[in-house]
């Protein structure tokens, strides 16, 4: 019975596009948890690699030595993260065009698979090379996942609005993993030890997979009794990475992620030194985060609705609140205080990306094809650029000059880069081209428009109609004048509209 009733909603188009919202949302928060759950479990579980001693305790696991001095863990743990997003920055070009090509969830499917096996060696993996190899495998697993939900986001959800409002709700969703990860992977670790946070990830990896399976079944039907040479060919990656639009709107979205990027590998060292934070403490620290960008997401929601010329202005206070919020936080002596820059900083990141996601898909569809795959691999290769190379250069930057001016250095990028966006501030006065299958014969037009009598007035010359006559359209239904094809006609009267006549048009 509850199958029945499941299939039913899957075969209705209303309900199939909010289940369709659902599975994304789900894969894209398990890409992000299984992306920040390592924060505070990685670091600390290196130093063991070691027995690096640290407070009042000291770990001594027996594991041979790595061939990596952990002594000053910083560079290690800084490639270790970029690992992921640098495999994701390498095969994103080539998820988008097969997005293009076959569709959203084989993609999708593909991506559930790989973040599947990857999580499954984080958990039984012993040794930094093997932690490396699985994080590598986690960035090809989200560059089909990540790419393939945006785009099937934006395909499902065609409205400006309505498609506004369904990225936001995949925003929330990926703050939460991102936010609620740490603490989850903190907790877990200190009180269950490494194995159980990454065997849980997987399951939920595994669930989400069959439910793709199910949801997209109707879809993958429709697309099938679409010969190839009928479906629309979407636009090369390289025509849209030369859009000066898309380049400036991409540009942001790297820039809004630098923050955490930058902070992801370091801030839970700093922590650990400077007031003596304990594993779940440095995981609980985002945790309050997800509440301002929750918030963040709902009001730009509402504002992007009510003034969507105005979303380049969103965007660009979204990147000056970063940059402050990152100025301030290493001022921050106490755990209490810490969690306010942070919220902060995440507000931002939600006014940018907010703002900015769905108007990658207006993009493309005002001065391309509304095929989104490629477009939105250039979404991911932006976040990716930030999260390879972010934590690879701040942990050489916190070993050489600090903590406090790795912070400066992103005030200075982010402030830096907040002018450029007025160059988007002209976008939305490009109208999105109408589909003329969509357009009804039926239908009269959406204006009053003034029909004239071009070859059989009187005089001969065009002349306005009264009013009350038939419509063009109409009288485009009724039988021909046998061979004599006619641009309008004179509606003299109505009997000459639907009877054939015994002369010629011009002898009438």
């Amino acid at each position: 019975m509850y199958f029945q009733k499941f299939n039913e909603r899957v075969h209705n188009p209303t309900h199939q596009r909010r289940l369709v919202l659902v599975t994304v949302c789900i894969a894209l928060l398990l890409d992000n948890m299984l992306y920040m759950v390592i924060v505070p479990i990685i670091p600390n579980y290196l130093r063991t690699l070691n027995g690096v001693s640290y407070g009042n305790c000291e770990w001594k696991k027996k594991l041979p030595p790595p061939p990596i001095n952990y002594g000053n863990e910083g560079g290690a743990i800084g490639v270790l993260f970029a690992s992921k997003a640098i495999l994701q920055l390498m095969v994103n070009p080539f998820t988008g065009h097969l997005i293009d090509r076959i569709g959203y969830d084989y993609p999708m499917m593909i991506g559930l698979i790989i973040m599947f096996f990857s999580t499954s060696v984080f958990a039984f993996g012993e040794s930094y090379f093997v932690l490396f190899f699985a994080r590598s495998l986690q960035g090809v697993g989200s560059a089909f996942a990540d790419t393939s939900g945006l785009a099937m986001i934006a395909d499902r959800y065609t409205e400006e609005a309505e498609r506004s409002k369904a990225l936001g709700i995949a925003l929330a969703f990926i703050s939460f993993g991102c936010l609620f990860a740490p603490p989850f992977g903190g907790i877990l670790y200190e009180f269950a030890g490494k194995l159980v946070p990454f065997l849980l990830l997987a399951f939920l990896c595994l669930v989400d997979g069959i439910l793709l399976l199910f949801v997209m079944k109707p879809v993958r039907k429709e697309r099938d009794m679409i010969p190839n040479e009928e479906r629309p060919k979407g636009t090369p990656i390289h025509r849209l990475l030369l859009d000066p639009y898309i380049a400036v709107v991409a540009g942001a979205l790297a820039m809004a992620n630098v923050s955490l990027a930058f902070l992801e590998p370091t801030i839970s060292l700093w922590m650990k030194d400077t007031m003596k934070a304990d594993d779940w403490a440095i995981g609980f620290v985002w945790l309050p985060a997800f509440i301002p960008h929750l918030c963040g997401v709902y009001l730009t929601v509402k504002l992007a609705r009510n003034y969507p010329h105005k979303t380049w202005l969103m965007g660009a206070i979204g990147l000056a609140m970063e940059g402050t919020f990152c100025l301030i936080l290493p001022f921050s002596q106490s755990y209490g205080v810490v969690i306010v820059p942070i919220m902060g900083i995440c507000f931002g990141i939600a006014l940018v990306d907010t703002s900015l996601l769905p108007t990658l898909g207006y993009l493309v569809d005002v001065r391309y094809v509304s095929v989104y795959g490629s477009v939105y691999a250039i979404a991911d290769i932006a976040y990716s650029v930030a999260y390879a190379f972010g934590p690879i250069v701040a942990g050489s930057i916190v070993h050489a000059i600090g903590f406090l001016w790795l912070n400066i250095l992103i005030f200075i990028t982010n402030i830096g880069y907040a002018p450029i966006m007025i160059i988007l501030r002209h976008i939305y006065e490009y109208k999105p081209f109408e589909n003329e299958c969509d357009v009804l014969v039926d239908d009269p037009p959406s204006k009053n428009y003034m029909t004239c009598i071009q070859n059989g007035s009187v005089d001969g010359k065009p002349s306005t109609l009264e009013k009350g006559h038939v419509n063009h359209l109409k009288i485009g239904k009724q039988k021909s004048y046998d061979s004599e094809e006619l641009d309008c006609y004179p509606p003299n009267d109505s009997g000459f509209l639907f009877e054939k006549p015994s002369s010629g048009f011009y002898q009438r």
